[in-house]
């Protein structure tokens, strides 16, 4: 059994931007199918009935609740009432439901570095014993009748809050019971770049040159460049900006003054952050303090 250390755990939750797509209520007969196509990350959970889901030519991680055990999913899996399931949409899946069922299911758009240490297939049964106050969200998400309750000012935000929250709840779950591969969460897959990322994440403000960074991850400039984006996937520089971003959009939801962030984060003047802010986000910081992501257009 993999031990994740908590703290660690943690600081990889808080980086995972989740973007939601659609939350839905679906309902399946007896015999009733429900395709899940590759390229699309899914979270389910099954409110009512039973679902299974055939992963035969893939691996993934099964935890059981009550008893603890875990291991690699391999052949039809099949989830009962309060069990939850995430595909990350590596290859396409069919659920199928032999008797019916009910559940919530959720397409998202994720942005964390952790995905990569996730399988392709996770599942969580139990999940309402593990995490009763994410289960109840996952039961009550998904629109009752849009044509009749319309949406509401405010929806999308607070939707996809309960999704992430449900979503997160699973990775723990995932991650503290024993299925997590070992060193995962490792941001970059190299103790020595690990040790430069995890600097970053821990004082995004500071003035992080290709120099600095590289002296810490005891490499020469240039090999150090050429290492942490075949590893990372961008530039060091890039990479600095991400993060910032990501801690910018927490502090000005927060209640943080646009002045306030630009200056723990290390930019010398407030037109220097929200210029590199619009340009992450589409959105000026101070709109964004106004009305969060659910002012961003469709």
């Amino acid at each position: 059994m993999t031990t994740v250390d908590p703290a660690r755990l943690a600081e990889v939750l808080s980086s995972f931007d989740v973007r939601l797509g659609f939350a839905r209520r679906t309902t399946l007969a007896q015999g009733g199918l429900l395709p899940l196509p590759a390229g699309q990350v899914t979270l389910a959970y099954v409110v009512e009935g039973e679902i299974t889901g055939d992963v035969v030519l893939d691996t993934g991680c099964t935890l059981d609740v009550p008893g603890g055990s875990t291991g690699t999913a391999r052949g039809p899996r099949t989830l009962l009432a309060g069990d939850a399931f995430l595909s990350m949409g590596q290859r396409p899946i069919v659920l199928e439901s032999t008797s019916g069922a009910r559940l919530m299911t959720a397409d998202l758009e994720l942005d964390s570095a952790a995905v990569d240490g996730i399988p392709g297939f996770v599942f969580v049964t139990g999940f309402a014993d593990l995490e009763p106050a994410a289960a109840a969200l996952a039961a009550n998400l998904g629109p009752v009748d849009p044509d009749v309750h319309g949406l509401r000012s405010g929806d999308p935000l607070i939707c996809r809050m309960m999704v992430t929250t449900v979503l997160l709840s699973v990775i723990r779950a995932w991650a503290q019971n024993g299925c997590a591969p070992q060193g995962w969460p490792s941001r970059a897959g190299d103790p020595f770049l690990d040790r430069v990322v995890d600097a970053i994440h821990s004082e995004p403000g500071r003035d992080w040159t290709v120099d600095l960074l590289a002296s810490l991850g005891a490499m020469s400039r240039s090999v150090f460049a050429e290492r942490f984006r075949a590893a990372v996937g961008q530039s060091p520089a890039s990479y600095v900006t991400d993060v910032r971003m990501r801690q910018a959009k927490e502090l000005l939801d927060a209640g943080r003054s646009v002045s306030e962030t630009s200056r723990e984060l290390g930019y010398a003047s407030d037109e220097g952050f929200s210029r590199a802010f619009r340009r992450h986000t589409g959105l000026a910081p101070s709109l964004w303090r106004l009305h969060g992501q659910a002012a961003i257009p469709a």
